[in-house]
């Protein structure tokens, strides 16, 4: 008797450890504490961009902007040719919903103008990293590659008076630049000026070339730069350079962010005539009056 007891305390104790072992294997999900916060924060996903598509490149720029930044649409007497300038030309891109621009281009008698508008929205392929941050990244690269000059910071009392009125290389400033043309339009007008163009453009070009004829130098306050007012970031720049020829080609760009989207301008005018400079400061004023129209409607 005492050797069955023996026998059926020890098959109880068996049961007891198999009982025990599958216990915890039905449990074990739960004895590990980490996994359920490692998994939730996984799951965890960056914001994405504001955009989620494209405006249309090519409509977004009205019939009055296109007026004043290619001067020869006016100039066109055939309806049908016009209407095509004002179209504008897309560019071939195989994802219009990320990336979008368009171009236009038209010459008139005084200067041949080129427009691009660009539009790129960025996708961050991290889950971590959202949309706007990779944009930014992007962005800055563009600005680096820009290689935009130094601030100058100017003096007060005379020395920021000589800061605004000329340049290192002895170039007036635009409001003097512009009085002079208005004096010497009324006595004995420059050569340039005889083209007929708008008189602020011929006047602007004509006084900055009697200055300093062939290095086209601008000023201080026009010179590239990182600009504070549009979108959540943006930069400018103006690079003068020549097209095959003694005919100078001013380039001025304006790129500008704003979430996950990111819209590039080029404006571009060549002028017809050999030695005319095209004017810095109403290039700038028209490209930067494109970009705030652009920014305020992808604001909307």
């Amino acid at each position: 008797m005492q050797r069955k007891a023996y026998v059926s305390g020890v098959a109880a104790l068996l049961a007891a450890l198999l009982a025990g072992c599958t216990g915890s294997s039905d449990s074990g999900g739960s004895t590990d504490d980490s996994n359920p916060g490692d998994a939730g924060t996984a799951t965890v996903t960056a914001e994405p961009g504001r955009y989620d598509t494209l405006p249309e490149p090519c409509d977004v720029v009205g019939q009055d902007t296109l007026d004043s930044l290619l001067p020869g649409i006016k100039e066109l007497t055939d309806g049908e040719q016009r209407e095509k300038a004002y179209e504008g030309s897309p560019t071939v891109t195989f994802d219009t919903g990320r990336k979008a621009g368009c171009r236009w281009k038209v010459e008139s008698a005084d200067a041949t103008d080129h427009l691009f508008v660009d539009f790129e929205r960025v996708v961050s392929y991290d889950t971590s990293v959202s949309d706007d941050s990779e944009a930014e990244q992007i962005f800055a690269k563009q600005r680096e590659a820009a290689d935009l000059p130094e601030p100058v910071i100017s003096g007060s009392g005379e020395g920021a008076e000589g800061s605004s009125s000329a340049d290192p290389s002895g170039s007036p400033s635009p409001s003097v630049s512009a009085s002079s043309s208005t004096a010497a339009s009324g006595s004995s007008p420059s050569p340039s000026s005889s083209s007929p163009s708008s008189s602020s453009s011929s006047s602007a070009s004509s006084s900055s070339s009697g200055a300093t004829p062939t290095d086209g130098a601008t000023p201080t306050e026009l010179q590239p730069r990182v600009l504070d007012d549009l979108g959540d970031e943006a930069f400018l720049d103006d690079g003068l350079g020549t097209s095959g020829s003694t005919a100078q080609q001013r380039t001025v760009t304006v790129a500008f962010r704003t979430s996950n989207v990111i819209v590039r301008i080029v404006y571009e005018e060549q002028p017809a005539t050999v030695g005319v400079v095209p004017d810095s400061e109403e290039l700038q004023d028209r490209a930067l009056n494109l970009a705030s129209q652009l920014a305020d409607e992808l604001s909307e």
